[in-house]
């Protein structure tokens, strides 16, 4: 008998597992992590309160935060093999492709038994702790500057910035970074996540399952998105060219970039939160004519496509609070893994908890019963 299969392009909309990390309605434009509202977590929360959150399925007391918190000040400097890899690697390669290097690298150092619970702790801490002093590291090397040594005084965000650029920043740049990994640190079944349930279904290390999700996460059509906005908003200019850019793109049926999303049909919540952070950016150091095109842009893509469920995604504002701070394009996305790391290690901690390895099926389309001919037969 033969069994019959339907075929869903790219599983949309098919459920691969089940989960307790986070909750999203598109239509309502609602994200949750471990059930409260993102907009309450950006407001009140932190990156390393939500990572816990994410991780450990509840709020911390003050004490689990103290704990956790120093944990992952402890681990953030890496081994000096792992920084001469770095050393090594070619300038011309892109900063997700040395992160991905690292991270794979990064297992080979220390204890990774995932049937120890402890030791699954411990790898989670130094994911989240050694990801940003590895992209920082990274950085400065190719631009042909020494790493700087992480602070264990700064808090993880003000760290990472302090690494990039040898200067401590200010309470505001990194408060507003801070609610950026916050609000990027998940986000249900995405191709990043779900690589990385695939990659621990077979019981690999974090390390290589993390590594996996990175390599995801390079790809165009997930990560990087916020660039291709900058780069869209700068080719565009001025705000009056931005009606007839996005009215040509329409026509043509292209891609406007940072719109639309494949689950929400509303505005992004991620989007809204992120608009007020760079206003608030902007009030203090000056706006910029980028950010008066981006509304614009907005403005004119909800008059056409609103009704279509077009609207603004988190890529679209991200890149813009990035470059006010001074974070250069091409680490827009190792930021993002900087956050996204904390969701990754929940999922990975999630799958493992009741595992089965994923092995999904086909349906094939080739032909059948051929048979091997000889040289001389073949045409």
């Amino acid at each position: 008998m033969t069994v019959t299969y339907e075929f869903v392009p790219g599983l949309a909309g098919v459920p691969a597992t089940k989960s307790r990390i986070s909750y999203l309605d598109g239509i309502n434009g609602v994200l949750e992590y471990r059930g409260i509202w993102i907009g309450e977590l950006a407001e009140k929360s932190n990156f390393v309160e939500t990572a816990f959150l994410l991780i450990e399925g509840h709020l911390p007391t003050k004490a689990e935060f103290q704990q956790f918190d120093a944990d992952l000040r402890h681990h953030r400097r890496i081994k000096f093999k792992l920084r001469d890899l770095l050393m090594s690697l070619p300038e011309s390669g892109h900063p997700m492709e040395a992160l991905q290097a690292g991270v794979a690298a990064l297992g080979m150092f220390y204890p990774k038994d995932i049937n120890d619970p402890r030791q699954n702790y411990e790898s989670g801490v130094r994911l989240i702790a050694k990801l940003p002093t590895i992209i920082a590291a990274s950085h400065r090397i190719c631009h042909g500057d020494d790493p700087v040594m992480p602070r264990d005084d700064l808090d993880h965000s003000s760290n990472f910035l302090y690494m990039l650029s040898g200067e401590e920043p200010d309470d505001l740049t990194a408060r507003i970074l801070d609610t950026c990994l916050v609000l990027h640190a998940e986000h249900t079944i995405n191709a990043s996540t779900f690589s990385a349930m695939v990659t621990a279904s077979t019981l690999a290390d974090p390390y290589t399952v993390i590594s996996s999700a990175i390599g995801t996460l390079s790809g165009p059509l997930h990560g990087g998105a916020n660039e291709q906005v900058l780069e869209m908003l700068r080719e565009i200019g001025s705000v009056e060219n931005a009606r007839p850019y996005v009215e040509d793109k329409i026509a043509k049926k292209q891609v406007i970039m940072g719109m639309g999303h494949r689950e929400y049909k509303t505005k992004d919540p991620r989007a809204t939160i992120l608009q007020k952070l760079a206003k608030q950016l902007f009030e203090k150091y000056g706006s910029t004519p980028l950010y008066d095109i981006a509304e614009e842009v907005e403005r004119v893509v909800v008059e056409r496509l609103g009704e279509k469920g077009v609207w603004a995604n988190v890529d679209f504002y991200s890149g813009i609070v990035y470059d006010k701070m001074g974070i250069p394009v091409d680490l827009f996305t190792p930021v993002f893994a900087i956050s996204r790391v904390s969701g990754w290690v929940a999922h990975w901690r999630e799958q493992i908890a009741d595992n089965r390895i994923f092995r999904p099926t086909q349906i094939y389309e080739g032909v059948r019963e051929q048979h091997w001919v000889p040289w001389e037969e073949r045409v």
